[in-house]
C-alpha cells in the first residue's frame, strides 16, 4: 500500500474507526492497466485544482463518467480534502461547495437572488 504524503500528516490516518481512505483503495481495485484510463490521470493535473470557474467546470465534467467517481468521492469526504474536484465534486477547507467564490464583492445579482 502507498502512502501520499498528506496522509502521513494526520496521526492514525489509516486505523480505527476513523480510518481514512487512501487514493490507493480507489484506484487500486483496477490493475494498472485500466488506471491509467481513469480521467484525472490523462488529464492535466492542475485541472483539478485550478481557481478558474471554466477550468472546474471541465474537471467536474471529467469526473462524469469516470468507473470509481463514488470510491473517489467517499474517499475525499474521508480525508477532508482540503481543495480541488474530487469525485466530481468540489472541495474547499474539507466541505463540499457549490463553486468557487471570486475575489471582491459578490455581484448584486448573485446578492438579490441568495435573499429571495
Amino acid at each position: 500500500m502507498t502512502v501520499l504524503f498528506s496522509e502521513l500528516l494526520v496521526p492514525g490516518w489509516a486505523e480505527g474507526e476513523s480510518a481514512k481512505l487512501g487514493l490507493d483503495s480507489v484506484t487500486a481495485t483496477y490493475s494498472d492497466q485500466r488506471a491509467i484510463t481513469l480521467p484525472c490521470h490523462n488529464a492535466d493535473p492542475e485541472l483539478f485544482f485550478s481557481e478558474k470557474n471554466e477550468e472546474i467546470a471541465l474537471a467536474k465534467s471529467l469526473c462524469g463518467a469516470c468507473p470509481v467517481r463514488r470510491e473517489c468521492l467517499a474517499g475525499a469526504v474521508s480525508r477532508e480534502e482540503p481543495c480541488g474536484v474530487w469525485g466530481g465534486e468540489l472541495f474547499e477547507d474539507g466541505q463540499v461547495i457549490a463553486k468557487k467564490r471570486t475575489p471582491g464583492r459578490p455581484r448584486l445579482v448573485e446578492l438579490a437572488s441568495a435573499t429571495a
